[in-house]
């Protein structure tokens, strides 16, 4: 099977050089009763999205937030996600996604260094934001549910958080107006006529902060489209698929993936709260679900549920995915073909916030495994040597730097750490990787958690990959710790399958059996779990902070 085509020029924008939300009201005024999401069977069509988004940009409007402004989003996957979305956007604000899974010290330092005015936030976040809002500059808290758009009857299974939910109580607390009523009060008014410049921020995502604290990465509409159309093209994303969106939105690739590569196509989406190995089949099956991002580990999750001979799986056609957690090997793509009736599965991307993400792709029609693929169209990508920054030859490690459309303009408020980072139009990752001969990426980990063990580069993301291949081990991440005579070595954390039955010793034992004696663990410890993004990244940061 070929990616469609396109997949090696330059895009041709579908609906012109516009940004995202004029796709949106294209689709609107040409199939506005086409679902633009599906939300537990609850079908949001392009109509209703381009209206509700129009209400809240008016909304925001009367507030005094003009272009430029910052307004923060403090919820999980919901369609009022996608409403605020494009309603700030729509009048030149700038989205500004916080985790939800935020504690308050986290939410008070992004919420400070944003300067945001205006917040939307699921309805049990509310008093995180009431705790830190003295902190902020915070003046406006808007409240929803998360499953305050359920249908009456969900066409498949709901978790157990949004029927806690549902049943709680739906007054807003003191301070807070409730999102979904106060839009009927702006249904129908136009928000102001305003024609953006493409280089415009719209965008500003916080980096997961492996090194200092978080920094806000300021993205164009320029940027969004140019990584969207791309990424619609060499992944072969047509109008009359329906995606399964079950990454966070919240979360770069989510956001690209999930939202506005539907968005940009005239797509339908199907819109998850957050991944459920039952209710993913039962999505697939129901909505006859063809193009899946995914991450390995949810793959193998819906091939292990006891009920998934039931479900159908066939009108699957595409499924680029991740390696976070468990790698997504050539046996384990085979797996899924055989199960799901001949959907391709391949490693969908190398990127960063920085860049929009997705700065590479994999042509279906030749898959390298252990490889990232090639670059996008538009996309330069070069491995360089970090301290002289001279080229490095074919197949030899250095540091990738990425250089496109998609580049951000910058860290917010940060100066410094820009000119650091973005030098001459590239993107200066701090991540180390190879170029083999046929231009195909392979990303092996990042400098500065690079392990130095007796002078040799140990990179984590390598042992970890090996590591998971035993037979007992579900999860692992590996740190450096100081030793005396080596100057660091390798400890590994490591989560069990359940049921499953390994000595630290034994795990030693057979690591360096599989890799080279100064990579492989000399301590392992054992875990219930590891801490983690919403899209499934270990944070290496967070589990050192933990274990001291």
């Amino acid at each position: 099977m070929k990616n469609e085509p396109g997949a090696d020029t330059p895009p041709s924008y579908r609906q012109g050089e516009q940004p995202l939300h004029e796709y949106l009201r294209h689709h609107a005024h040409e199939r506005p009763d086409k679902p633009a999401f599906i939300w537990y069977g609850r079908g949001i069509g392009y109509g209703e999205l381009d209206r509700a988004s129009d209400a809240f940009a008016s909304l925001l409007h009367s507030l005094g937030v003009v272009a430029g402004d910052r307004v923060a989003l403090y919820m999980g996957n919901c369609p009022q996600y996608v409403i605020a979305h494009f309603g700030i956007q729509k009048i030149g604000a700038i989205v500004s996604p916080c985790g939800p899974l935020f504690k308050a010290h986290e939410l008070r330092y992004q919420l400070g260094d944003l300067g945001a005015r205006v917040i939307v936030a699921a309805r049990h976040l509310a008093p995180i934001v009431e705790e830190v809002r003295a902190d902020t500059a915070i003046e406006h808290v808007f409240v929803t549910g998360h499953a305050d758009m359920l249908p009456a009857d969900p066409s498949i299974a709901i978790p157990e958080e949004l029927r806690i939910d549902r049943e709680a109580d739906a007054a807003p607390a003191p301070g807070t107006r409730d999102l979904l009523a106060t839009l009927e009060t702006f249904r129908g008014i136009a928000p102001p006529s305003y024609s953006p410049d493409l280089e415009e921020v719209a965008l500003m995502t916080y980096t997961s902060g492996t090194t200092g604290m978080p920094k806000g990465a300021m993205l164009s509409l320029r940027n969004a489209l140019f990584k969207t159309a791309v990424t619609a093209d060499c992944n072969g994303v047509r109008d009359d698929d329906v995606l399964l969106g079950i990454a966070p939105l919240y979360h770069i690739a989510g956001m690209l993936l999930c939202l506005d590569v539907n968005v940009y196509t005239g797509a339908t989406a199907v819109l998850m709260h957050r991944f459920d190995p039952l209710a993913t089949l039962q999505a697939i099956d129901r909505h006859r679900v063809t193009w899946w991002y995914s991450i390995a580990p949810m793959n193998v999750a819906v091939m292990q549920h006891p009920e998934a001979s039931r479900y159908d799986m066939s009108s699957l056609r595409m499924n680029p995915a991740t390696s976070f957690g468990i790698t997504l090997t050539e046996p384990l793509a085979r797996q899924w073909a055989e199960f799901t009736g001949g959907c391709p599965t391949y490693e969908a991307a190398y990127g960063l916030s920085e860049t929009h993400t997705c700065d590479t792709y994999m042509p279906v029609d030749a898959v390298r495994w252990g490889t990232q693929g090639r670059p996008m169209p538009g996309v330069e990508i070069r491995i360089i040597d970090p301290d002289t920054g001279l080229d490095r030859p074919q197949g030899e490690l250095g540091e990738i730097i990425v250089r496109s459309p998609g580049s951000f303009k910058g860290y917010w408020n940060k100066p410094e750490a820009t000119a650091k980072t973005l030098r001459d139009g590239w993107v200066h990752t701090g991540d180390m990787g190879r170029l083999d001969e046929a231009g195909y990426l392979s990303f092996v980990g990042r400098f500065k958690e690079m392990i130095k063990v007796s002078g040799y580069s140990v990179f984590p993301e390598e042992v970890e990959t090996i590591l998971i291949r035993h037979p007992a081990i579900s999860q692992a991440a590996v740190l450096g710790i100081p030793d005396p005579a080596r100057g660091e070595v390798v400890r590994a954390y490591v989560v069990k399958k359940p049921g499953a039955e390994a000595s630290a010793e034994e795990i030693i034992a057979w690591a360096r059996e599989n890799m080279a004696s100064y990579k492989a663990p000399r301590e392992v410890r054992f875990r219930d779990s590891l801490p983690a993004t919403g899209a499934g990244k270990v944070l290496r940061r967070l589990l050192r902070d933990e274990e001291g």
